[in-house]
């Protein structure tokens, strides 16, 4: 015995037709107490049968139909597929989320994610890119103090050196001498 549910494209079941088995070709519900198969014979014949509930004890299904049909809602396996395309896109694109963020990230920032955060799993510290902190500021001073030593044949440290001295001594601001070095004598 088969229910009506049962019933399915491809299935070869008994008892639609006395005689024979046939396969079901497609089916169309009719409320919910009739079915109408459409079906083939053995010889290649087709017809259509109405089946009512009362008609489920002479059903037997020979052979079940494909497990797959095309059935299916076009739009929600669009959707599906789509989330499981997301799902696997980072393995095609390991950028992706830079690609699809309205946010211009700047070079340092990709590499300290991708280059350094990332690689590293399971990460065990966050990294934290404040705002107007002054980064880009401080960049810019210490382009400015490397222009300045090179120009005055200094390093950068020794250049830091005489730009307080020099800040102290129009503020005056006075130097503890133990903090001048005997060679210099005082003298920037």
């Amino acid at each position: 015995m088969a229910k009506l549910e049962d019933l399915q494209r491809g299935a070869l079941v008994t008892g639609v037709l006395p005689d024979e088995p046939v396969t079901v070709v497609n089916i169309k519900w009719i409320g919910t107490e009739a079915l109408e198969v459409f079906y083939k014979t053995q010889e290649g014949a087709t017809g259509s049968e109405l089946i009512y509930r009362d008609d489920e004890e002479r059903l037997r299904i020979e052979e079940r139909g494909r497990a797959w049909s095309f059935e299916a809602d076009g739009h929600l396996f669009r959707l599906a597929s789509e989330a499981h395309h997301i799902r696997l896109a980072h393995l095609f694109d390991p950028f992706l989320a830079i690609h699809t963020s309205p946010i211009e990230p700047l070079p340092h920032q990709i590499t300290a994610v991708y280059g350094e955060m990332l690689p590293r799993q399971p990460l065990r510290f966050l990294l934290a890119d404040d705002p107007r902190a002054g980064k880009t500021i401080m960049t810019g001073l210490k382009e400015a103090l490397r222009t300045a030593a090179q120009h005055k044949h200094r390093s950068t440290t020794n250049m830091v050196q005489v730009l307080i001295r020099d800040y102290c001594g129009r503020g005056g601001i006075a130097i503890p001498q133990n903090d001048v070095r005997p060679d210099t004598k005082g003298s920037p």
